[in-house]
């Protein structure tokens, strides 16, 4: 960026004539120049140079002092301007040689530092500026002697304006106004989100909408001041403004809490495998984990089920394994996805003697879709009708072949009930394990997820987590879903106190606000009030999920619901002894639903069953079914005297029958299509007495007099109607089979034309 700057201004400025200026300019350059040439910045710097060093200050105080000196008789001559015109027109001209010699004006310099490029301005400080500022202010502000009145003319006027205009500038109003300048025609820098209103973007470019608009418009995009523009077209526009474009980068809460960070390959450390134990349901999981705990977890369970995810870790050739225990039943279905997820190695438990069950299936395709290795446990080998040739013969049609058919997956036959084949397995899981060379980097924030959570009566909140990356310590912020908290109390799954919990490590925390929901990620930060922000902010968010899932009624809807007829809905109210229970009981029942009937979970919780929940209930019409628990004295003496209805279940496929059961009560009666037969259009007839007939030819099925007809034409229905006449020749028939000729007539439709396609159907009631 270049400054023009007249060499007539400059010598003014300087207080110097315009012949030395040009006689410097030809010592320099050879150059001859006038005195109406305009000066580039890097002349006027070599000017500025030359005669500041002649002119060089001691002390910017002692030049300041000077200058107010310097001022005070210029005040005075100021105040007699119409005196001294008065002067000159009433006495004679003086003769030149009485004319006294003209006063060589005092020019004082400052020093200014103009060896680089650019004039450094930040030198003059405030008071020089305001010093400067108020010479002019007194100077152009000076008041008229009152005995010196004129006639203000025109032309007067236009003298005067011309004078001020035509007077000097100071140093200081110089300065600024290059500054001014500079900073005028400097490049605008803006920064730009992904997306931005119109008149967003103009606000920050500093122009008017109109210009922006006018902008989009050359660009063929015709948008408002309120409409949203992308990042393309807004630097596009910025662009043809002669703005500069940054984009605008939005930092969130997660990435100023989480570490979002690659572990680099120096900081990993070798970690424990995490196994999951998959299958059908009595398929011998749970057992097959007792033999290798040497403990009994299936007594504890209800009906001889898994209905939690648990978490152990046992030691195998001093080197340690997580398994993961989850649930065979259908219900479960998300569970162990979650479980799958979790795992490095699935370990698909299946019956000798059962072979493949459905739930087998799900478990294959959960390891599948997770990416784990699968090592398939064929138990129950000590039952006499064990097959465990079947079983493997079974897996080939689910791409599963074993190894020694030539496959890679490893079979290992086990008897929980005798212990055959445990170390076997263990060895296998280790060698898995190994080949996949597992590490990851303890030396930084925890990381992981859910595996399940309570609610406990003495200690609050509980979860069982499985930490992924990084090492938990008593005490660390954590953050899972909407939950937040300090880590109190850290258990393992015998029930020991730890201070730390590496990768691959399940324990048992206390100390969040909330019950977590089973498979939450859940993050050790350092903000708290961040952490806890950001847990505001997603119950926020679920609150409003929550509100929109369901339809309020209004104008617009109401006459639809009533045209509708009334919907019948059965409002449940679920309470659980766990959250992975709640959730699966949930999931079971919403999966009943149809177009008649919808089961609607207003409410699904952990704990025992309060009075809050029977007032819940009977607000809402709801039934309440516990799993797992027992409703309080006071919450059933309410519930009695609300008439609200309390199951409670152990199993959660009783549950599931019950409700289907009270159901199908409820349900209307089902219509569906049943189709009859196809006939072609090979004639059209038209008639006047008859209207247009179709002479068709029966391809298929049959045509009979009571069937409606669906016009076909190239493969798209554009009519449905309603058999009006049937004929064989002259006859009225009933029906006419395939391979015979027929004529038909409907009764609305027709636009008939030759290779139409009649399909015969008829609507017919069923009950489930």
């Amino acid at each position: 960026m270049t400054i023009k700057y007249k060499l007539s201004d400059l010598a003014k400025d300087l207080g110097v004539q315009n012949k030395d200026l040009i006689d410097l300019f030809t010592q320099w350059t050879g150059e001859v120049k006038k005195h109406t040439s305009q000066l580039t910045e890097q002349e006027l710097n070599r000017v500025f140079e030359h005669y500041t060093r002649d002119g060089e200050v001691q002390s910017l105080d002692e030049y300041l002092n000077s200058a107010q000196q310097s001022a005070e008789p210029k005040k005075q001559s100021a105040k007699q301007p119409a005196q001294k015109r008065k002067e000159r027109v009433r006495m004679p001209k003086p003769e030149k040689e009485q004319k006294p010699a003209p006063q060589k004006r005092e020019v004082v310099t400052v020093t200014v530092d103009t060896s680089s490029a650019d004039v450094n301005l930040d030198k003059f400080n405030e008071k020089y500026t305001e010093l400067a500022s108020t010479k002019n202010v007194e100077n152009r502000r000076k008041p008229q002697p009152a005995g010196n009145k004129q006639k203000f003319t025109g032309k007067n006027r236009l003298g005067k304006n011309q004078q001020f205009q035509k007077k000097r500038e100071t140093e200081a109003e110089r300065l600024q106004r290059i500054q001014l300048e500079k900073a005028r025609k400097a490049q605008l820098k803006v920064s730009i989100p992904d997306e931005i209103a119109v008149g967003e973007l103009a606000v920050r470019l500093k122009v008017n909408v109109a210009q922006v608009i006018k902008k989009l418009m050359g660009l063929g995009v015709m948008a408002s001041a309120s409409e949203v523009i992308d990042f393309d077209t807004a630097s596009l526009v910025a662009e043809e403004l002669g703005a500069k474009v940054e984009r605008e980068v939005h930092v969130t809460i997660e990435e100023r809490l989480f570490e979002t960070d690659e572990d680099k390959d120096e900081d990993l450390c070798e970690r424990p495998p995490v196994v999951v134990v998959m299958g059908h349901v009595d398929h011998g999981k749970t057992s097959i984990l007792d033999a290798i705990r040497k403990t009994r977890v299936t007594a504890g369970e209800a009906g001889g089920i898994t209905q939690h995810i648990g978490a152990y870790q046992v030691t195998v050739n001093g080197k340690p394994i997580t398994f993961l225990d989850t649930p065979g039943h259908e219900a479960f279905t998300s569970m162990r996805a979650r479980g799958a997820n979790l795992t490095d190695i699935a370990v698909l438990v299946v019956a000798a003697d059962d072979g493949i069950m459905p739930q087998t299936v799900e478990s294959i395709n959960h390891a599948k879709a997770a990416g784990v290795s699968i090592i398939v446990a064929i138990n129950k080998m000590d039952k006499p009708t064990a097959n465990p040739e079947l079983v493997k013969e079974q897996l080939t049609k689910y791409e599963l072949v074993p190894e020694e058919w030539g496959g890679d997956i490893i079979c290992v036959p086990v008897s929980a009930a005798t212990g055959m084949g445990i170390q076997d397995l263990l060895e296998n899981i280790s060698l898995v394990a190994e080949v996949k060379e597992l590490k990851a980097n303890p030396n930084r924030r925890a990381k992981g997820a859910v595996i399940e959570a309570r609610l406990d009566k003495g200690q609050g909140p509980v979860a069982t987590i499985l930490v992924q990356k990084g090492t938990l310590r008593q005490g660390d912020i954590v953050i899972a879903g909407t939950s937040v908290g300090r880590v109190r109390v850290m258990r393992d799954d015998q029930g020991q106190i730890l201070k730390e919990a590496g990768p691959s490590t399940p324990v048992e925390i206390t100390g969040l606000t909330e019950v977590p929901a089973a498979g939450d990620l859940f993050d050790a930060v350092e903000d708290e009030k961040l952490a806890r922000e950001l847990a505001d902010r997603r119950a926020a968010e679920a609150k409003e999920k929550q509100f929109a899932a369901y339809k309020k009624v209004t104008l617009d809807n109401l006459f639809s619901q009533i045209a509708e007829g009334e919907r019948k809905e059965l409002a449940i109210i679920v309470k659980a002894d766990v959250q992975g229970s709640a959730e699966a009981v949930k999931q079971s029942l919403e999966k009943i639903t149809n177009d008649e009937v919808r089961v609607r979970v207003i409410h699904a919780g952990v704990g025992a069953i309060n009075k809050s929940d029977v007032m819940l209930a009977n607000a809402g019409g709801a039934i309440i079914i516990g799993f797992n628990v027992r409703p309080d004295p006071i919450a059933k003496e309410e519930a009695a005297q609300a008439e609200v209805e309390m199951r409670m279940y152990r199993v959660i496929y009783d549950a599931i029958n019950d409700v289907t059961d009270a159901m199908k009560g409820m349900l209307a009666p089902k219509y569906r299509e049943v189709e009859l037969g196809r006939a072609e259009v090979r004639n059209v007839f038209k008639i006047s007495s008859a209207g247009t007939i179709a002479g068709c030819y029966v391809q298929d099925g049959k045509v009979t007099r009571n069937a409606k007809i669906r016009v076909v034409r190239d493969g798209i229905v554009i009519a449905e109607d309603e058999i009006d006449s049937l004929r064989r020749f002259k006859d009225d028939v009933k029906e006419v089979a395939t391979g015979y000729e027929c004529g038909i007539g409907l009764v609305k439709f027709s636009d008939i034309k030759e290779g139409d396609v009649f399909e015969a159907f008829i609507i017919e009631e069923y009950r489930d």
